[in-house]
């Protein structure tokens, strides 16, 4: 009989994830919209109604699975992640019937902006973090959370940091379009990347061998820079790569949530997700991922 693995957060990377998962796994996914039950249903994946933001419409969670793949973003405000915090309360908690069985594996699927800006450093998962930003303090909250919980518990968590997911259908088509620049290459910032198909391979590689307590990074061995990339990208679609422009004058063209990210510059280190969890990337390199997405009109996007 299949285990049941429990998807919190029904969106794009679970919904990718879905066909290979379900070859292994039972599939429950956890939704607060009943207009998309029907889609999770297609995908093999039996929908359970629960909003992360209305702890009481979690009750049912505990003792539901075996296993859960937490990729559920925080609230876009504050420092804490009160939605994680919510699902770890409800997969805890014990009425008087009965003895709630806790889930035995918990992944729980971060990003690599805690660490901050690391000045273009290479760094494995031993790099202290230092998140500057509310996003990513979250999302550090987050991390804490999972891990003593687990502690607690006696519940195998491990964390996969993942950096920018791109595919045929996620690319940043519309910045492209509308021109807007990127830093000159000597200003630029290092940025790192997973293709969406392989970074379905990593979760599913997680939920099989990865280590409780443990932290992964989870992206490709590209070593570019953010220009590099978008150049990569104007390329492939044969449109003009994108202007540059000197970091001292980029806030007169670039948005502040756009500069927030080239204001951070670090090339992660991915042996642990290669010796430990076994995955053979299936796109090495942007450049080879890029090669695979056929051409997309930019009015599609």
């Amino acid at each position: 009989m299949k285990q049941i693995l429990l998807l919190v957060g029904c969106g794009d990377i679970a919904l990718r994830a879905a066909p290979l998962l379900r070859a292994h796994y039972r599939l429950l996914g956890l939704c607060r919209r009943p207009e998309n039950f029907d889609r999770l249903r297609l995908c093999g994946i039996t929908p359970v109604f629960g909003d992360l933001d209305n702890p009481k419409s979690l009750d049912k969670l505990a003792g539901i699975a075996h296993a859960v793949l937490h990729l559920a973003p925080p609230l876009n405000h504050g420092k804490r992640d009160i939605r994680t915090t919510n699902l770890l309360v409800a997969l805890t908690k014990r009425s008087t019937m009965k003895r709630i069985i806790l889930p035995q594996r918990f992944i729980y699927i971060s990003t690599s902006g805690v660490y901050g800006n690391c000045n273009g450093a290479l760094i494995d998962e031993t790099y202290p973090i230092n998140p500057r930003t509310e996003r990513s303090l979250r999302r550090a909250d987050a991390e804490i959370q999972t891990r003593n919980w687990g502690l607690r518990n006696h519940v195998r968590v491990s964390i996969l940091r993942v950096p920018g997911i791109y595919a045929a259908d996620r690319l940043p088509l519309v910045r492209l379009r509308e021109g807007v620049p990127m830093l000159l290459p000597d200003e630029d910032c290092y940025t790192n990347c997973i293709h969406a198909d392989d970074l379905v391979r990593i979760i599913f590689a997680a939920l099989r061998h990865a280590k409780p307590g443990r932290i992964y990074h989870a992206c490709d061995d590209s070593r570019l820079k953010m220009g590099e990339y978008f150049d990569l990208i104007a390329d492939r679609i044969g449109i003009p790569r994108p202007p540059r422009v000197a970091r001292a004058t980029a806030n007169e063209h670039i948005s502040v949530g756009m500069l927030s990210y080239m204001e951070e510059s670090r090339q992660l280190m991915n042996m642990r997700i290669k010796n430990e969890l076994h995955v053979n990337l299936r796109y090495p390199t942007v450049a080879e991922g890029i090669l695979t997405c056929k051409a997309v009109k930019l009015e599609s996007k």
